[in-house]
């Protein structure tokens, strides 16, 4: 029977659950505390509900205490929180992180957390060189070998169980993750540290990377108190590396027009995305998920509804947008749907020639035959186009960053620029383009001066 123990304006509940082998009683505990306003009747009926329950749940294993580790936790966090709850690909980031987690405080009793163990990991991973988190370049003669075995790079991918995408991009010299050449290694028999060098000196962890796996403890922790299992949230005593915030990178309204024009000998399909992610400032997915029945060429309006996302071992997939806006659609300039015109036109050239292979999935942006684009292919082409030419190198990103800049500079509300980006709210919009607001301030300042600043009066010589 559970013990019930009032205290100021809560009830600590408690029920034993035998001994341990030291003959120390076994306690599973919980608070409970009344809703405002309720009458004694009231409370007496629901603490002993709640009485009953926690009982019921602690005879059928389904209390956790403190003397959990915080490995055990966080596997019951993941399979009753963070799979029900969590985007595919947020969840796929934290798996991927807890990697580098619970090798260090998994051991750990939640009880027994403590603030130096998390300022141990911090520091440790801003000293880690091992290979995760690191990215690498195939050697020439690495490169040169490949060429000479003939192996396609499909085989390679399904012999790697990498991408063929990423596969290109180590033929090509793009750096790649540890993980990922450890793969191809172990595939194709070559030697990790002979046919691989890393693409910058090896550093620890980035103070901004330490920050996302602090704030990943602080979540499961956070959970782990909402359940009950632990009183306070260790992590809000830490404070994780300090993180100096950078501007989003953009072009300018010259760097812009000049980016248009190079565009112009390209490829219809990548003149178009590209062209359209200034037109738009749409996140990459939104872009890539984009379907013919999205767009109305009557009233020149697009609707943005899902996001095209790619997660390894699963693939592409589609997901419902970022924002929290149910119904978010907006116009674009009427080039943009002249030019959405003439792509069409061209992608109806491609089914032809497609033929039975054609998979219609009504999307826009696709490939040869028709499937869905892969979201990657479109980042890695922009990386070494801009490469090639003498503007600013920025990523395919800062597309969407330099449409929304232009916009505020050219006096457009910050509420219709918020939303046009997909923002749930202002201040998002404020705090990442505060150096595009500055601008539009001093161009305002400027204008007010010429308004008011007094008029010369001509005078007559008469």
């Amino acid at each position: 029977m559970a013990s019930i123990l009032k205290r100021k304006d809560s009830y600590f509940i408690m029920v034993s659950v035998g001994y341990d082998s030291d003959g120390k009683q076994i306690r599973k505990t919980m608070n409970w505390r009344p809703e405002e306003g309720m009458t004694e009747k009231q409370i007496e009926k629901a603490l002993n509900e709640q009485a009953v329950l926690f009982e019921k749940k602690v005879m059928s294993g389904q209390v956790l205490d403190d003397n959990v580790t915080f490995d055990e936790f966080t596997k019951r966090w993941l399979t009753d929180y963070a799979e029900i709850n969590l985007a595919p690909k947020t969840l796929s980031r934290y798996k991927a992180m807890l990697e580098r987690i619970l090798p260090a405080i998994g051991h750990i009793k939640l009880g027994k957390l403590q603030a130096h163990h998390l300022m141990e990991l911090y520091k440790d991973m801003g000293n880690d060189i091992n290979r995760r988190g690191i990215s690498y370049l195939a050697t020439d003669e690495c490169k040169e070998y490949l060429k000479q075995t003939g192996l396609s790079k499909d085989y390679i991918s399904r012999m790697s169980g990498v991408h063929v995408n990423t596969i290109y991009n180590i033929f090509r010299g793009v750096p790649v993750a540890g993980e990922t050449v450890e793969k191809v290694c172990e595939a194709l028999d070559l030697d990790f540290e002979d046919d691989f060098e890393t693409s910058k000196p090896l550093t620890g962890l980035s103070n901004k990377t330490i920050n996302h796996h602090h704030r990943l403890i602080s979540s499961i922790l956070n959970q782990a108190v909402f359940w009950q299992v632990i009183a306070s949230n260790m992590a809000s005593r830490v404070k994780p590396p300090k993180v100096e915030r950078k501007e989003a990178k953009y072009l300018d309204e010259k760097q812009t027009a000049k980016l248009l024009k190079l565009l112009e000998d390209e490829s219809p399909l990548h003149q178009t995305m590209i062209k359209m992610f200034i037109y738009s400032g749409l996140r990459r997915g939104e872009l890539c998920a984009l379907e013919w029945k999205d767009i109305d060429f009557e009233n020149n309006l697009i609707s943005v509804c899902r996001s095209s996302q790619y997660i390894p071992g699963k693939g592409i997939f589609t997901k419902e947008t970022k924002t929290e806006t149910s119904d978010w659609t907006i116009k674009l300039p009427l080039q943009a749907f002249e030019m959405l015109k003439e792509y069409k036109k061209v992608q109806k050239e491609d089914q032809l020639r497609a033929g039975d292979k054609w998979v219609n999935t009504d999307r826009i942006f696709t490939q040869w035959n028709g499937e869905a684009i892969h979201p990657d292919s479109i980042t890695g082409w922009f990386r070494e186009f801009i490469q090639k030419t003498d503007l600013p190198q920025v990523s395919i990103h800062s597309l969407r960053h330099t449409n929304i800049t232009l916009l505020i500079a050219a006096g457009v509300p910050l509420r219709t620029v918020s939303y046009r980006a997909g923002h749930a709210q202002t201040s998002t919009t404020a705090n990442i383009y505060s150096h595009a607001i500055r601008t539009a301030d001093e161009m305002a300042a400027d204008v007010l001066d010429d308004i008011l600043k007094p008029k010369k009066v001509a005078t007559l010589n008469i």
